[in-house]
């Protein structure tokens, strides 16, 4: 994974993030429709990092979202920071980190960040117009408080929000050996209405470098979602495509 660009952003805040990591305007930043046009508004993707390991699947599922379209509301656990800090470089104290520098600008004019503390956040309530869900990397902590329908975080609330609302909810563990304990939260919460999708990349589509393994498990996630990815994964390698 490349290392983050500099910059000293503030990403405390529930606005869009603009270039260096302050908040965007209101209007979210980027061309100004013609006068009297309205840009057509863009599906939101809730994206929980928390605190197992796997940050760089959390980054590249948010680039790609972006890029196919989507709005991304990032919200991550104090853990989760420290996790982003140790494998993807996320830099800044813990109460503001640069969330910013992990994308490039036109990406990240797309993300808004929330930390898991700020449960009054829109995305609390189910009024909060997400189309999905994905808790990634969701660690065993998490896993257990989603299958018990506990919600002492805003990445737990938006994950039991998502369920209650019948939209898509896919949490993608990454964990080994898993106890008896483990394998039940991850029944229960199958048999709720999430999809369960543990990060095992596979090897089919002959990967060459990291980024490829890390590509098989975010191309997985974002096609149960039905987000066009553009990431070829499929069975066989280099069939054209359709």
């Amino acid at each position: 994974m490349s290392r983050p660009n500099s910059g000293r952003p503030r990403t405390r805040t529930d606005r869009p993030l603009a270039a260096g990591g302050r908040p965007a305007p209101a209007c979210g930043g980027g061309t100004r429709p013609a006068p009297g046009a309205r840009a057509a508004p863009r599906p939101t993707l809730v994206v929980g990092v928390t605190g197992a390991s796997g940050a760089p699947y959390a980054v590249r599922l948010v680039e790609v979202a972006v890029r196919a379209g989507r709005d991304v509301l990032l919200i991550v656990t104090a853990a989760g920071r420290l996790v982003l800090r140790e494998e993807a470089g996320l830099a800044g104290p813990a109460d503001a980190p640069r969330v910013a520098d992990l994308w490039p600008e036109d990406v990240r004019r797309h993300v808004t960040y929330v930390p898991a503390e700020a449960v009054a956040s829109p995305a609390a309530s189910g009024s909060f117009p997400a189309q999905a869900a994905v808790v990634v990397p969701c660690s065993m902590n998490t896993l257990a408080a989603l299958a018990s329908g506990r919600a002492a975080n805003l990445v737990q609330r938006a994950a039991a929000v998502a369920l209650k609302e019948g939209r898509p909810l896919v949490v993608v563990p990454r964990e080994m050996p898993l106890t008896r304990i483990d394998l039940e939260n991850l029944l229960r919460l199958s048999s709720a209405g999430a999809v369960v999708m543990p990060a095992m990349p596979g090897f089919y589509h002959r990967p060459r470098r990291l980024e490829d393994l890390v590509d098989f498990v975010v191309a997985k996630v974002l096609g149960r979602l039905g987000v066009a990815h553009g990431l070829d994964v499929r069975w066989p390698p280099g069939e054209p495509r359709a």
